[in-house]
C-alpha cells in the first residue's frame, strides 16, 4: 500500500537521506568503469579471445592466470559503451513515463533492474568461457537501473520548499559521485573476497531499495511549491479539502480570496484597487493562451548550440573513463609491444593504484555540483521579472516613488550566470584536454580533478540554462532529448578507443589532440548567449518606463 502525499511529506527527511545514499552506491556506478574493468579481466571475461601465452592478469586468491589482450579490452569496452548509452539515452522516455505515473514505479523498476544486473555478473563469472556475453545485458541493466534511481529522486526536493535547491544539489552530487563505488568494491575484492559474493551482496542491498520505495514513496508525483496541489495536499492537511463535492470548491474559494488580498493593482493616485476573482482567473489563464509551441523551443539557436556543447563534453568525459586504464598503462610502458614481466607487473600495479585514486576523487562532485548551482543562482533573488515589479519594489523600499533605479531583470541575470557557468566549464574542459596530452604520470592527478569538476558542472549548467530561457512545460522533454542526442554522439568513443588500441598501438596523443580541438567548439554557446543577452537587454531598455529619471546603466 503506497503512502499518501501527506504521509510522504512527514517522511521526507528519511526519503532524502536514503535517496542520497542510494544514488551514491547504486546510480551511475558504471562511470567507475576503470576499476570494474580490472575485476572483469581478473575473472577472465572474454579471455578466450587472447592467445594463451599472453598472461597478464591473475586472480587474487588462486594461481589461475588469465590471458589478456586488446581484443578482450575492445569487447569489454563495447559493453561499457552500451551501458553508458543506456544510462544517458533513457532519460527522455523515463521523463515522459514519470510525468504520467510518478516516481514510484520508476524507482521500483530501477532497483529491480540493478539487482538483476549484479546477479547476472555473479552468475556469468562462474563460467566466463561460456557466459561472458551476459556482461552486455548486465551492464545495460546496470545503466538502466541507475538512471531510474537518479531520475526518480530529482522530484523529491519539491517537498523541501526553500531548501529545494540544496537538496537538488545533494541529489545530483551523489549521482555524480557514484563513480567511487566500483573503486571501493575493488578494494574489497583485492582483500580476497570473491567476486560472486560481492555481486550477490550488492544485489541483496538493491532489494532493500525496492522495499524502501514500496513502503515510503507515494504513488503520486511530488508537487512543486508553486503548484496549487502542493498547498492543498501537503500544507492544508487540517482543512476539509478531501470531500468530493465541497473540497475542491472550498480550496478554490480560499485560493481566490488569497490572491485578491495579495495582488494589489499599482495606482499612482493612491487608490487601492483589488482585482476580482474573475480577473484573478483571467490572469492565470493568460499564460496558457500565449503558450510557446514546443517546436519553437526545439529549433531555437540556444537549444541547438547546447546540443553541440553537451555532445562534445559528453564524448570527452565518457572516452576518458573508457580509455583511462590504457592511457595510464601507456605512460608506464611507453608503448613497448614486448615488455618485460617486471614492467608488465609495474604497469598493472600503477593502473590499479591510479584508478583507485580516480574513484576516490569522484566525491568532489558533492562539492562541485553545489558550486555550479551557486553560480547559476547568483543574485537571482534581487531581480524582477517586469519593470512594474521594479517600480513596486522601489515604492516598497523608499515609501514613495521619489527615487527610481533601473531594475536587474531575472532573465538577464540568469543568462549572465549561464554565460559564466559555461565559460568556466569550457575553460576547465580545455585545461583537462591539455593535461591529457602531457606524458607525465604525476600530472594525471590534476587531470582527475579537472575531469571530476567538468562532470559535475556541465549537466547542472545546462539544466539552469534551459530553466532560464525555455517554458517550464518544455524543460523535461528538452533535457531528455539533449541527454539522448549526447548519448548517441558519445557512441563515437568506441571507434576512437579501437583506433587507439589498434592502429595507434595504445598511443592516445592524436585522439586526445583531436578531442581538444573539438572542445573549443563549446565556446560557441556562451558566445551566442552573450549576443542573446544583449538583445534581451535592449528589449528591456525599451520597455523600461520609470516615472523618474533612471541611472544611465544597469549593474548586471
Amino acid at each position: 500500500m503506497a503512502p499518501t502525499l501527506q504521509q510522504a511529506y512527514r517522511r521526507r527527511w528519511w526519503m532524502a537521506c536514503t535517496a542520497v545514499l542510494e544514488n551514491l552506491f547504486f546510480s551511475a556506478v558504471l562511470l567507475g568503469w576503470g576499476s570494474l574493468l580490472i575485476m572483469l579481466k581478473n575473472e577472465g571475461f572474454y579471455s578466450s579471445l587472447c592467445p594463451a601465452e599472453n598472461t597478464t592478469n591473475t586472480t587474487q586468491d588462486t594461481q589461475c592466470r588469465w590471458p589478456s589482450c586488446h581484443h578482450q579490452e575492445e569487447m569489454l569496452n563495447l559493453g561499457f559503451t552500451i551501458g553508458s548509452f543506456v544510462l544517458s539515452a533513457t532519460t527522455l522516455p523515463l521523463g515522459i513515463l514519470m510525468d504520467r505515473f510518478g516516481p514510484r514505479p520508476t524507482r521500483l523498476v530501477g532497483s529491480a533492474s540493478f539487482a538483476a544486473s549484479c546477479t547476472l555478473m555473479a552468475l556469468a563469472s562462474r563460467d566466463t568461457k561460456v557466459l561472458s556475453p551476459l556482461i552486455f545485458l548486465a551492464l545495460s541493466l546496470n545503466g538502466f537501473g541507475g538512471i531510474c534511481l537518479t531520475f526518480s529522486s530529482l522530484t523529491l526536493p519539491n517537498m523541501f520548499g526553500n531548501l529545494r535547491s540544496t537538496i537538488m544539489a545533494l541529489m545530483i552530487g551523489s549521482y555524480a559521485s557514484s563513480a567511487i563505488t566500483f573503486p571501493g568494491i575493488k578494494l574489497i575484492y583485492d582483500t580476497g573476497v570473491s567476486f560472486v559474493i560481492i555481486m550477490f551482496t550488492w544485489s541483496g542491498l538493491a532489494c532493500l531499495i525496492f522495499l524502501n520505495c514500496a513502503l515510503n514513496w507515494p504513488s503520486e508525483s511530488f508537487p512543486s511549491p508553486e503548484e496549487g496541489r502542493y498547498m492543498k495536499k501537503i500544507k492544508l492537511t487540517g482543512l476539509a479539502l478531501d470531500h468530493k463535492v465541497t473540497g475542491d470548491r472550498f480550496y478554490t474559494h480560499v485560493t481566490v480570496v488569497g490572491q485578491r488580498l495579495s495582488q494589489k493593482a499599482p495606482s499612482m493616485e493612491g487608490d487601492d484597487i483589488y482585482p476580482s476573482s474573475q480577473d484573478v482567473r483571467r490572469t492565470s489563464e493568460n499564460p496558457r493562451e500565449k503558450s510557446v509551441p514546443f517546436r519553437k523551443s526545439l529549433c531555437s539557436p540556444i537549444f541547438l548550440w547546447s546540443l553541440l556543447t553537451m555532445a562534445i563534453t559528453q564524448l570527452r568525459v565518457i572516452f576518458y573513463m573508457a580509455a583511462m586504464n590504457k592511457m595510464l598503462e601507456y605512460l608506464v610502458t611507453g608503448g613497448q609491444e614486448h615488455e618485460m614481466v617486471d614492467l608488465r607487473q609495474k604497469a598493472a600495479d600503477t593502473v590499479g593504484f591510479y584508478s583507485s585514486i580516480f574513484g576516490a576523487l569522484q566525491l568532489l562532485c558533492l562539492l562541485t555540483c553545489p558550486l555550479i548551482g551557486y553560480i547559476m543562482d547568483w543574485r537571482i533573488k534581487d531581480c524582477v521579472d517586469t519593470p512594474t515589479e521594479g517600480i513596486a519594489l522601489g515604492d516598497t523600499r523608499d515609501g514613495a516613488a521619489t527615487k527610481s533605479v533601473r531594475p536587474r531583470y531575472r532573465k538577464v541575470q540568469k543568462l549572465t550566470n549561464a554565460i559564466n557557468a559555461f565559460t568556466l566549464t569550457n575553460l576547465l574542459l580545455v585545461a583537462f584536454g591539455v593535461t591529457c596530452l602531457v606524458n607525465n604520470l604525476h600530472l594525471q592527478f590534476a587531470t582527475f580533478v579537472l575531469h571530476t569538476m567538468v562532470r559535475g558542472f556541465y549537466h547542472s549548467a545546462c539544466g539552469g540554462l534551459y530553466a532560464a530561457v525555455f517554458p517550464s512545460n518544455h524543460f523535461g522533454t528538452l533535457t531528455g532529448l539533449q541527454s539522448l542526442i549526447s548519448a548517441v554522439f558519445a557512441l563515437l568513443q568506441q571507434p576512437l578507443f579501437m583506433a587507439m588500441v589498434g592502429p595507434l598501438k595504445g598511443d592516445p596523443f592524436w585522439v586526445n589532440l583531436g578531442l581538444l580541438i573539438f572542445s573549443f567548439l563549446g565556446f560557441l554557446l556562451p558566445s551566442y548567449l552573450f549576443y542573446y543577452r544583449a538583445r534581451v537587454q535592449r528589449q528591456h531598455a525599451t520597455d523600461w518606463a520609470a516615472p523618474l529619471k533612471a541611472p544611465g546603466s544597469s549593474d548586471l
